[in-house]
This record gives structure tokens, sequence and C-alpha cells, in this order.
């Protein structure tokens, strides 16, 4: 008898639950762009595809990919105008002052 031989339905389910994980794995690998993708639209806004980052990657690689992901946060920012500093570290910097004043004072 052969260990590798398929008798029965018993002997079959464990090649067809290998073949079952194995389909799981290939969907997931391939589906993980398309998520990350997803995922990167509904926190930043920035709308990327797929396709353009297998085109980057394919003309300049990871250095690439990381220029053209950096570009679009950089535009992604200037669309929303400066940044306002909050009036509470102003005031932290100001105490802090006062406080060091005060110090040196007594000293």
């Amino acid at each position: 008898m052969n260990l590798f031989q398929i008798t029965n339905v018993a002997t079959a389910l464990p090649l067809v639950f290998a073949l079952v994980l194995l389909v799981i794995l290939v969907i997931s690998f391939r589906s993980r762009a398309v998520v990350f993708c997803q995922y990167l639209k509904t926190m930043t806004g920035i709308a990327l595809s797929p396709s353009d980052v297998r085109r980057v990657f394919k003309e300049s690689g990871r250095v690439g990919v990381r220029d053209m992901f950096l570009d679009l946060i950089i535009r992604e920012d200037l669309k929303e105008g400066p940044i306002q500093v909050p009036p509470s570290d102003l005031d932290a910097t100001s105490e802090r002052e006062m406080l060091d004043d005060t110090l040196s004072k007594r000293a």
C-alpha cells in the first residue's frame, strides 16, 4: 500500500483542505493591494489604484513608490491650507518662560 494513494473520501480530505487553504492564501495576497488602497482612501482621502502602484514599481522600484506616496500626501496636505498652531502650545511656552524667569530671580 502506498502512502500517497487516495483510496476513499477520508484519505482525500486532507488534500482538499490543503487546496482550500492554498486558494484562500492566493486570494488574500491578490486582494492585499486593493484593500490597502481602500484603507488609504478612507483614512487620508488619497485615491490610489493598485495598477498605478504596480506601474510605478516597475518603472522606479520601491523608491519610486515611496516618492509617489509622499508626493500624494504632500499634495493632500496642501489642499487643506496652512496648519493652525493651537493656543495651548503657545501658553505652555510662555508659562515655561515665566517659570524660568521666576527661578532665575530667586537664584
